[in-house]
């Protein structure tokens, strides 16, 4: 993944940022889903109060802990995949 003496090329810079990106915005898509989805009756209905509370500490819960799985398991993917060393070739040795 590195070029001679450790630097990254300009493409390999560019496909982890676009990958960092993707990374969280469909984290956030994901946590913003999960949350509507746990909390939104809390919001839609006039819940008691304390079933209020605990929807919405849930909801922050549950959204936080996906957030971040996200990411972490997109990123991790990324950087496991191997790249071909030369465009159109699937085999280094080829």
């Amino acid at each position: 993944m590195y070029a001679y003496g450790g630097r990254r090329t300009r493409a390999e810079q560019d496909a982890a940022t676009v990958e960092i990106g993707y990374a969280l915005v469909s984290a956030a898509f994901a946590a913003a889903v999960l949350f509507g989805a746990v909390a939104g009756p809390t919001f839609l209905f006039d819940l008691p109060g304390p079933v209020s509370t605990v929807l919405l500490r849930l909801g922050m819960t549950v959204a936080s802990l996906v957030f971040v799985a996200r990411v972490v398991s997109v990123l991790v993917r990324f950087r496991q995949s191997a790249q071909p060393s030369q465009p159109g070739r699937t085999n280094p040795d080829s």
